[in-house]
């Protein structure tokens, strides 16, 4: 049985950890605000560039050829996977989601005989990934120290990607991150984005019946278009991951605040039943000592 002293060193010291989750709960919930804002408004600027993108694909049905990052390589073999997590922790399932789709698809595509490489973005990710996959990762890019990700953050990737694209060492990229549904609900999604992926049933632009010609034509619109919506859908993906990782360390701290007040609860009254019994048996031995005399 531990001794009083033990006891009260305890009770400090899962007070000192209490405070912490409670000062770490409080200040990601200020950030979810700001965060969360943030990746709604990218989303209706993503999905516009979406359906922009499927009626200039529909322009283009029955033509041969297209711009690379459109039509692709024309070939399966080589897949890139870009898995974007956190630069920190205590934020809890948040990243390992993220990593165990990502490990789904990499067992799936090594057993269909494809070749995987690994591009990491964040520190989290790697650091899970390169315990089983580190001769696939290729690179690894951080942020850290960046206090508000901006799309110039989301271009240095998008250019990286691209640059890889050009030299010819993969034919199919997927990203990897982290949806904002809600805090205590995040959705692990992956989402290809060369080639690009144009959803059957997505957003279009009503024309009304009208019939546009353009200028320059659609496969020069698609070519400047198309490295810019890599760009846009890895933004998204940094400020859905952003929200997603406030949101899941709120609901973590709060539980583990939670759970530190029961800690306490349960070593008060441990205290107390050990300073009991420990008064109960001084009294017993210094009756038993003035009988005795």
């Amino acid at each position: 049985m531990a001794s009083l002293k033990e006891l009260r060193n305890r009770i400090a010291s899962v007070k000192a950890t209490q405070k912490i989750t409670k000062a770490m709960q409080m200040v990601a919930a200020a950030k979810l605000r700001r965060a969360q804002t943030a990746a709604e408004a990218a989303r209706p600027y993503a999905e516009r560039m979406e359906a922009v993108l499927s009626n200039l694909a529909a322009a283009l049905e029955g033509r041969e050829g297209g711009p690379p990052l459109m039509v692709g390589t024309g070939k399966d073999k080589v897949h890139l996977l870009i898995v974007c997590t956190s630069e920190r922790g205590l934020c809890g399932a948040f990243n390992s989601a993220i990593v165990r789709l990502a490990r789904e698809h990499v067992n799936r595509l090594t057993a269909e005989g494809k070749e995987v490489k690994i591009l990491c973005v964040g520190k989290k990710g790697h650091d899970q990934l390169r315990r089983v996959y580190k001769p696939l990762i290729i690179d690894v890019v951080e942020f850290r120290g960046v206090k508000q990700l901006s799309f110039a953050n989301a271009e240095q990737v998008g250019y990286k990607v691209r640059s890889l694209f050009e030299e010819g060492d993969f034919d199919v990229a997927t990203l990897f991150f982290s949806r904002f549904k809600s805090v205590i609900s995040q959705i692990p999604t992956a989402q290809q984005v060369i080639p690009a992926s144009i959803p059957e049933n997505g957003a279009s632009i009503d024309l009304g019946g009208a019939v546009y010609e353009y200028e320059p034509d659609e496969e020069e619109i698609l070519t400047d278009l198309l490295p810019l919506n890599i760009t846009t859908q890895i933004f998204k993906a940094l400020l859905e991951n952003g929200a997603s990782e406030q949101g899941a360390r709120m609901s973590a701290m709060d539980s583990a605040t939670r759970n530190a007040g029961d800690m306490i609860g349960k070593l008060t009254l441990n205290y107390n039943r050990t300073r009991q019994a420990q008064i109960t048996k001084e009294l017993i031995e210094i009756i038993s000592g003035a009988e005795a005399l």
